[in-house]
């Protein structure tokens, strides 16, 4: 095979595999609204603000590497549903800074807790051959990820 045929294939592999770890981990996990499943867009604005609260829509639009009218979409979504509160920046009030609810707050500090668990014990259920394997990829993975980033940053103007 050659090699641009053999970068297709890993690359749907890729795909495939984080596929099936996303909807694993979801099935095995829940949600951390049951009530009012919320989109994967959604989850990932909610999990950012969980990491860095207090961040600008235009922040988390770049975090995000989405448009910032989508994020502030996203937001007027989730104010209405109660999860994210807007605050005005104490240095310039024109800026709304974006935080968790403090219900919501603890929903996903739950939901993360109880993924990292269920992801925990699958890995300890593998060989240490195969979690040193894992953990040494990780690196890899990571600028495959900046790399896709930058990529959808270049593709943003077309």
């Amino acid at each position: 095979m050659d090699e641009i045929g053999a970068d297709h294939r890993l690359s749907d592999d890729v795909l495939e595999t984080f596929g099936q770890l996303r909807r694993g981990t979801r099935k095995a996990s829940g949600r951390p609204f049951a009530e009012r499943p919320l989109g994967g867009a959604q989850i990932e604005l909610v999990r950012l603000l969980r990491r860095n609260p207090g961040l600008s829509v235009a922040e988390a639009a770049g975090r995000l590497g989405v448009a910032a009218n989508t994020v502030s979409t996203l937001v007027r979504q989730l104010v209405d549903d109660g999860v994210i509160e807007r605050v005005a920046d104490e240095a310039d009030r024109r800026v709304a800074r974006l935080v968790l609810s403090d219900e919501a707050r603890a929903r996903v500090e739950v939901w993360r807790d109880r993924r990292s668990v269920i992801v925990g014990q699958a890995l300890s259920s593998l060989t240490g051959e195969d979690r040193a394997r894992i953990e040494a990829a990780l690196p890899a993975l990571s600028r495959l990820a900046s790399a896709l980033a930058a990529a959808g940053s270049e593709g943003e103007g077309q």
